[in-house]
């Protein structure tokens, strides 16, 4: 089967030469889960974007960067920043635009490991492995006592869920990936999962219809 970071990839290529990119996160069965829209993690910043990029400290590790829109702005505003990613693809794009970024599985051994000030999981990425409690960990080793720790979440009363899933191309006749485990976190459940990974919850704010929310180890 194509392993998942093949079709992410592909839809990142399309996506970079301005052509339909649509991919969808599918169940077991097939049914959608959550349409993605590559488009989205290039270049200019997104909606909401902003006062996220603003409560990142000097030196963050931004996790699942992807083509690094966030890492970019970043080192942009001089801001210490460290891209990690999987994806071969998504990796040679960050670094096209300048971002410094390195091919890593986050769960492997990083530079500055328990020295970040800062630690970002935007886009989606709590839900990477899915296991929260076992990336909020982890986030945690990497920031140290009293790091920070930005996550994207998804709204209140949009509920919680784990489980397997697939990517899938939209195109007709694309490809879908062979599964994957993957989460989401509602704002209002996040509490729960913080604190079993020896986090705070601080704060939760929404913009531009994206809701957000700072945790403090």
């Amino acid at each position: 089967m194509t392993a998942p970071v093949a079709v992410f990839g592909a839809a990142l290529r399309r996506a970079e030469r301005g052509e339909p990119a649509a991919l969808r996160l599918v169940g077991p069965d097939g049914t959608a889960v959550r349409a993605l829209d590559p488009h989205a993690w290039h270049g200019e910043a997104r909606p909401g974007d902003g006062a996220l990029v603003a409560k990142c400290p000097d030196g963050t590790v931004d996790l699942g960067c992807g083509p690094g829109r966030l890492t970019g702005a970043l080192a942009a505003s001089g801001r210490r920043v460290l891209g990690v990613d999987v994806s071969p693809q998504a990796v040679r794009y960050a670094r096209r635009h300048g971002a410094p970024v390195l091919r890593q599985d986050l769960f492997r051994p990083l530079p500055g490991e328990g020295g970040w000030p800062g630690a970002l999981l935007a886009d989606g990425n709590i839900g990477i492995g899915g296991d929260p409690v076992r990336l909020l960990r982890r986030c945690r080793r990497l920031v140290g006592p009293g790091g920070t720790v930005l996550v994207e979440v998804d709204p209140p009363g949009a509920g919680s869920w784990s489980g397997p899933v697939a990517l899938a191309d939209e195109r007709r006749g694309g490809r879908t990936s062979a599964p994957f485990a993957w989460a989401f976190v509602a704002a209002d459940d996040l509490a729960a999962p913080a604190g079993a990974a020896a986090l705070e919850l601080v704060e939760t704010w929404t913009e531009a219809g994206r809701w957000f929310a700072r945790l403090r180890g």
